[in-house]
């Protein structure tokens, strides 16, 4: 397929690492989208689940599957995803985050997280498509997650596609673990649509101050890596990118799934 002279950038939201066996409506989704979307030479994906001091890139040319939770079926760590990595994209991108001057590093040999493998298992099962896992800094704000999109920006002309892998409303502690078609909760509805109001009307102060203007924020995000990739994908569309809601579902009772391109 033709690759376009520039591809949308995604924010998705992973859930549970069920999410890579689970029938689910948000899994579903993920089964449909790549074959929507031309097919890239090469995938970024800044996970919630790769955490670091400054922004830091995955190198290695064969990364290696990784398991990072507890607790699940026995089958899921089973599981493989043997994409192909791509030092070369990992070095030029630390080259333009360097000269945005962001301090970033390369960690030749790391793996690919749930944050990575899990969407990327639905929406690319055949694991051909080189990826580059980019970390995100919890104890950064938005706008820092915005520059480093900012700086990945050019990667949409190249045939690309930068993805954030995070979640919309993600707070484990008060979820209804024995209920998993809970309805959402009251606060996590009103936090998600001032989420939606704000990004339709390309209000970017108020999204970098989200953490003070959003209702509920502290409750929808005790801590902030899982929105923080919905940032770095909506400064890597560059100024004024279009907005798109491309899912909207949730499960037990506030973990929101919701997912958008920027284009």
């Amino acid at each position: 397929m033709d690759i376009p002279t520039r591809l949308p950038t995604l924010f998705l939201s992973h859930g549970s690492p069920m999410l890579a066996v689970e029938d689910s409506a948000a899994g579903r989704f993920l089964d449909g989208l790549g074959a929507q979307l031309p097919w890239p030479k090469a995938i970024v994906v800044a996970s919630a689940h790769f955490m670091t001091d400054r922004p830091m890139l995955g190198g290695h040319p064969q990364p290696h599957t990784v398991h990072d939770f507890g607790g699940f079926p026995a089958p899921l760590y089973e599981l493989r995803y043997p994409a192909p990595g791509q030092p070369a994209l990992a070095e030029a991108i630390r080259a333009r985050l360097h000269d945005a001057g962001l301090n970033p590093k390369v960690r030749e040999a790391h793996g690919l997280d749930h944050g990575v493998w899990v969407p990327l298992r639905r929406m690319y099962p055949q694991a051909g498509i080189p990826v580059v896992p980019l970390s995100v800094m919890p104890h950064g704000d938005a706008a820092q997650h915005y520059a480093v999109g900012r700086a990945l920006a050019p990667l949409r002309e190249e045939g690309v596609l930068v993805i954030g892998s995070g979640g919309f409303v993600h707070n484990l502690g008060d979820l209804n673990w024995q209920q998993r078609d809970a309805p959402l909760a009251p606060w996590a509805r009103e936090f998600g649509e001032w989420m939606h109001a704000r990004l339709d009307a390309h209000d970017h102060d108020a999204l970098m101050d989200w953490q003070a203007q959003a209702p509920h924020a502290r409750h929808a995000h005790p801590t902030v890596e899982h929105l923080m990739p919905l940032f770095v994908a909506l400064g890597a569309a560059g100024e004024q990118a279009s907005v798109r809601s491309l899912h909207r579902s949730h499960e037990m009772g506030s973990l929101a799934l919701d997912a958008f391109a920027f284009d």
